[in-house]
């Protein structure tokens, strides 16, 4: 359930003006930078409130749609210890995740280039372009949180068998015309 204005669609549990502030309704694309800022700020200011919507399932990832505008969707995803992505791209789209809780693991590539590590812990806040794939894993031994955010929304990711599959030019990709998100892993 969410909280639906014109343009703006918002989990009622984050339905605060500070979140209304930060998502910028009427900005039709973000950069890299400014979604890394809006995770960084939403994970840092609204930490009770995630704190508060986040849940925990053995069987399988959760996730929640925290914010939708016409230039960018916002997320809040769960990581049990060995739970993770397959890897994926994200359909063209920009994006960013803060670690929340815990420590999350990322392998990542750019078309052509090749595949790198990080290590994520709490407060790290990253930043990517539209040609980014990786695959993300809680590493650690406790429960992980992250926020995520993608301009432009709503574009279906790409999975592939390894990072090493990615193709050096990635197709262009489109939002689905009927605008119901088409992502079946959702990961930073």
């Amino acid at each position: 359930m969410s909280v639906r204005t014109h343009e703006l669609d918002v989990h009622p549990a984050l339905d605060v003006p500070l979140l209304r502030d930060l998502i910028h309704p009427g900005r039709p694309l973000w950069t890299p930078r400014e979604l890394r800022d809006l995770t960084r700020t939403v994970t840092a200011e609204l930490t009770g409130e995630l704190l508060s919507v986040v849940q925990f399932h053995a069987d399988q990832r959760w996730w929640a749609r925290l914010a939708l505008t016409p230039g960018v969707e916002l997320w809040l995803l769960s990581w049990m210890p060995g739970q993770g992505t397959e890897p994926h791209d994200h359909g063209g789209a920009s994006g960013s995740f803060s670690v929340l809780l815990g420590t999350l693991g990322e392998d990542y590539r750019y078309p052509g280039g090749p595949v790198r590590s990080g290590r994520h812990q709490v407060g790290a806040a990253i930043g990517f372009g539209p040609n980014r794939a990786h695959q993300v894993r809680n590493t650690g031994r406790v429960n992980a949180a992250s926020v995520h955010a993608y301009s432009p929304p709503l574009l279906p990711v790409r999975e592939y068998e390894s990072l090493l599959d990615v193709s050096p030019v990635p197709a262009p990709r489109s939002a689905p015309d009927n605008g119901v998100a088409a992502r079946n892993e959702l990961a930073g």
